[in-house]
């Protein structure tokens, strides 16, 4: 080619690549004329500013569960395939117990953001007293209930008899931090509610390299310290939770913050912030069950393929929260965005931060695939010798790699609607999808069809795709937009 043309052509693209972009990450293109009220929208550069100076904490405090969660598995992975087995046992049953307080933080969130937006810092904390006085009396009873009734829970979401005594004893050590890991999960989501995702980033960070240093001691017996197993992996972790705990309420005690947590204002509800935290939180909940329920019985059909299968499944779970890292990062950031400027009454800028997180998410998530395609065999390896497992979660991450734009938008979409307080109809979305469609087609695929794990995991790619398509188009028509909380 001459070397003019080439100079030419460089040269178009040069002048193209700007303007492409633009229009990607320009939120007057996400805002019709017609829905934008007060102030003109900012720029694509002033925008995307704005939304990475809150992402970034919440993108990094997700990325670093997800690689404690790696590390978590690959330590207790030395113990053979039955100890990864073991604990991946234990999440939904966990999960369901957390199910009322993730759904409380739904609430939580969108309750603080709104009146941060009105400037309405009293509310703000009352809401807060309100939250950490329920959540602490039903983290109690539930932790309680959980603790006791462990092993039959354990056995109905299909443990096996070379996996139900180290699951038993996993879950009931978590068990027993449960109510410090739920105050400080609230306190965080009142901070993302103000904006501040670093406290949340912070407190995770102390918590999970607390969770790494006693995983190694204690799991393998390292430097004096006893060979405790899978249950010193579930001990590490509770450690983590202690110092989690402290450093967010640490965050709450001094008085010149937004939000200040005093023991000499009263405690009681009131009726406004109770229930527009109780309404969102209520939905939340449903959705929460609705999820639980489809969670637990897809994680039971799978348990039910066996040991290796189950293992495998563990690993390529413990994979994917390295997209969704991104996703729940830029979500989460998002939905404090979205709540403030609902609060300011500036929908607009509410639904131009909502495409562009999204048009973010969804950039970045490329870069995951291409490193999940890539990198199949060596990020399986890390986590088990055996060939089996290693050719079997080759095949899945191919898979979970075709999952990931899908994963991540759906993420961000559900999140803004539910701080916006359209719960009800996340919750439905999650029947339909979660409940019944990834049980139903991963059981459809894996038994029936004879293609195990890799039919279970095509289950799951459906109930994604199809959650998004069912969530951005709620998020397109800005019912949202008009709900008061």
């Amino acid at each position: 080619m001459p070397p003019a043309l080439r100079n030419s052509r460089r040269c178009i693209v040069t002048q193209a690549l700007p303007k492409i972009m633009d229009r990607f990450f320009n939120p007057q293109v996400f805002v019709k004329e017609k829905d934008r009220v007060g102030q003109p929208l900012p720029d694509a550069k002033e925008a995307l500013g704005n939304l990475f100076r809150i992402a970034w904490p919440s993108m990094c405090e997700s990325f670093l569960i997800a690689l404690v969660s790696l590390a978590d598995t690959i330590m207790v992975g030395v113990e053979g395939s039955a100890a990864i087995a073991a604990v991946g046992l234990t999440n939904q049953p966990r999960f369901i117990v957390l199910a009322l307080f993730m759904s409380l933080n739904v609430g939580i969130t969108a309750v603080v953001s709104r009146r941060r937006g009105e400037n309405d810092r009293e509310s703000a904390n009352r809401t807060l007293r309100q939250s950490l006085l329920l959540i602490t009396l039903a983290s109690l009873l539930l932790s309680t209930l959980a603790f006791f009734f462990a092993r039959p829970l354990l056995n109905f979401a299909g443990a096996q008899p070379d996996t139900i005594d180290d699951a038993t004893g996993y879950f009931q050590i978590l068990m027993v931090g449960t109510v410090l890991n739920t105050l400080m999960m609230a306190i965080n989501a009142a901070q993302r509610g103000v904006g501040n995702t670093k406290l949340s980033f912070r407190t995770n960070l102390a918590a999970n390299l607390v969770n790494i240093v006693f995983n190694y001691l204690l799991i393998g017996g390292n430097f004096g310290f006893p060979h405790m197993g899978v249950r010193g992996a579930a001990v590490a972790t509770v450690l983590g939770y202690v110092a989690g705990f402290l450093i967010a309420l640490c965050s709450v005690l001094p008085k010149d913050g937004f939000l200040h947590l005093s023991f000499r204002e009263t405690w009681l509800p009131d009726k406004r912030n109770m229930s527009s935290l109780l309404n969102v939180g209520a939905s939340a909940a449903v959705e929460q069950v609705f999820m639980r329920i489809g969670f637990f019985i897809f994680a039971k059909i799978i348990a039910d393929l066996g040991t290796t299968a189950f293992a495998t499944h563990q690993i390529c779970m413990s994979l994917i929260n390295i997209s969704f890292a991104v996703g729940d990062g830029m979500a989460q950031a998002t939905s404090s965005l979205v709540g403030q400027n609902l609060g300011r009454d500036r929908p607009d800028l509410s639904t131009a931060y909502g495409h562009l997180a999204q048009r973010v998410g969804l950039s970045l998530g490329m870069l995951v695939v291409a490193f999940f395609i890539l990198f199949r065999r060596y990020l399986i390896m890390p986590f088990s010798s055996e060939p089996e497992i290693i050719a079997l979660g080759s095949n899945i991450i191919i898979i979970m790699a075709l999952m990931v734009p899908g994963q991540i938008s759906q993420v961000i979409f559900s999140n803004c609607l539910r701080v916006a307080g359209d719960t009800v109809y996340v919750a439905v979305t999650s029947l339909i999808s979660i409940t019944f469609l990834r049980p139903f087609s991963g059981w459809l695929f894996c038994t029936p069809l004879h293609l195990g794990l890799v039919g279970a995991w095509m289950g799951f790619f459906l109930d994604q795709y199809t959650r998004l398509l069912l969530n951005a188009t709620r998020f397109k028509k800005g019912k949202w937009r008009h709900i008061k909380l």
